[in-house]
Formats: structure tokens, sequence, C-alpha cells
């Protein structure tokens, strides 16, 4: 027990130190101000090619959003989630060592080129991130929290981070393991996650784009936009385009769905006019019962 405590008393003090040296020493490697530079960059697309004119600038939850980039990336860590996943990354550990298990490393791939390494943990991740993504649309109770994301009634790049912190936890639950499996480093990972913020603000901006026959690959905006619809077609009673970066996926396994433009499309789910419109209730609110939740 005294090992897991000395755990969680280095998390809390190695975060804030992490987090107060990306705000003080910005550098290449630096995620606090590649998510501004990117933010920055998409938002500015969003002024200056807008998909839907009449949209305001300041949209709709865009502050409710903004708020949710700030939370997710870094507050979310600061507060507890820094601490829990260490924790359970060591009681792993020690569950493998009751059989002898050092490690859980099957395929090694430090010896393969760096575009390779990249390429393979960037793949394996978009499938399992895929398959989650469809099982918090039709799991019952991973719904309620997933509703948090698609309370959003107007789209724009900050929509992105709008989900709840209990997605979180069920993502990295279900990739450590494969990804365990696989020897990265962590500068591989950072290449790796910042690409996938910036296509996923990309897929969540107001612009209208499909990357032509490139759309058949990644996901986008003309795409995604029909993954928020609020009336779900009948073929598809779960949802569809559940592609995070990629949307190869979708098209493999026939969950794609993009029948026309979804420029004026309306989003959200049934019932989100009882849905709560500020942070602390929409945090809570899939932890309370209801008769229409």
């Amino acid at each position: 027990m005294e090992k897991y405590l000395k755990i969680i008393e280095d998390s809390f003090v190695g975060y804030f130190n992490y987090l107060l040296n990306e705000i003080t020493n910005p550098g290449w490697t630096n995620y606090l101000y590649w998510l501004i530079v990117l933010s920055l960059l998409v938002f500015a697309l969003e002024l200056l090619i807008p998909w839907r004119k009449k949209q305001p600038i300041i949209r709709k939850g865009f502050w409710l959003d903004a708020f949710y980039i700030l939370f997710n990336f870094f507050l979310f860590s600061l507060i507890g989630y820094n601490a829990l996943s260490n924790v359970g990354v060591e009681l792993f550990n020690d569950f493998l060592r009751l059989f002898g298990i050092q490690n859980i490393v099957s395929i090694e791939v430090q010896h393969l080129p760096v575009w390779a390494q990249l390429l393979i943990m960037f793949i394996v991740a978009d499938f399992i991130q895929w398959n989650v993504h469809r099982m918090l649309h039709r799991v019952p109770w991973l719904w309620k929290f997933h509703q948090v994301h698609h309370s959003v009634k107007e789209m724009g790049f900050a929509a992105q981070f709008r989900f709840h912190f209990m997605e979180t936890l069920v993502y990295k639950s279900v990739q450590y393991i494969p990804l365990a499996m696989i020897g990265f480093g962590i500068e591989q990972f950072f290449i790796v996650h910042m690409f996938s913020v910036f296509v996923g603000h990309l897929n969540h901006a107001n612009l209208d784009w499909s990357y032509g026959k490139f759309g058949y690959i990644f996901n986008n905006p003309r795409m995604h936009i029909w993954h928020h619809a609020k009336q779900l077609p009948p073929q598809h009673k779960y949802g569809m385009n559940f592609g995070l970066t990629l949307s190869i996926w979708d098209y493999l396994f026939g969950t794609a769905y993009v029948p026309e433009s979804g420029k004026n499309l309306e989003i959200g789910f049934n019932g989100d006019e009882k849905f709560p419109n500020d942070f602390a209730n929409q945090l809570t609110f899939p932890f309370k019962k209801s008769k229409d939740n």
C-alpha cells in the first residue's frame, strides 16, 4: 500500500511540475503551445472560409467547449487522472509479476524506421478508438456519457474536446494492453497524438471539406457532421461514421453514411433539449437516474 501511496504523491507533484514546465518553457514537444497553435489555425480557417456562413463566429457553446479543451487536455490529469493511471499501470504490472511475467511486449518495433513505427502506432490506436467509439453508441451506460459530446448544437473546431472525462478512462483502459505490447518512444506518441488532434479539430470545424478520394481514408467535416445528426436513418439506429482520424474503418465495416450535404443538418440527439448546458451539470448528468436517461 505504501508503494501505491508514493506513486500517487509522485504523480501529483510530477504532473504539476510538468504542467508548470509546459507553460513556462515552449518547445517542439510542448502539448500546450501546439494545442494553441493548431486551434488558432483551424479557427482562422473557419473565419476565412466558413461552410455555414450564417453561423456566429462565437457559436453556441463555444466558451463551454473552450473550457472542455483546458479541462480534458490538462486539468483532468492534474486533479487525479495522472495518479489514477499510474497506479493502474503498476497494479497491472504487479499482477503480471505474480505469473513471472515482466512485461507484455510481444512485437518489437524499435528496429523499424521511425516512419514505420509512427504508422503502426497510428493505425493500431485509431482502429481501437473506432471500436470503442462504436461501443459508446451501442452500450446504454456508455452512451449516457457520450451524450455530452453529442450535446453540441453548432459545430466548430473546439467541439472535439466536449466529452465526459469517463470517455478518457474507457479509451485509455481499452488501448493500454494492445499498445503496451508494442514499444514506442514518447516522441513518436507525441507526433501521432498531435496529428490526431489536428484532424479532430478539422472534423468538427465549420469547413466544407471532404478531401476528395482521400475522404475514403481520412475522416473529414462533410462526413463527421453526419455522425452528429439528430435524426438517425433506420439502417444506422446506433449511429454512423465512427472514425476518429481514419474513415476507412467505416467504409470497410459498413458504417459509413454521407447521403448528401450536411450543411444545414440538425445535430444533437433525441431529448437533448432536456440536457444541461453548463459544465458541472453535464459532468454529473450521466450519474443521475431519470426516466428519460
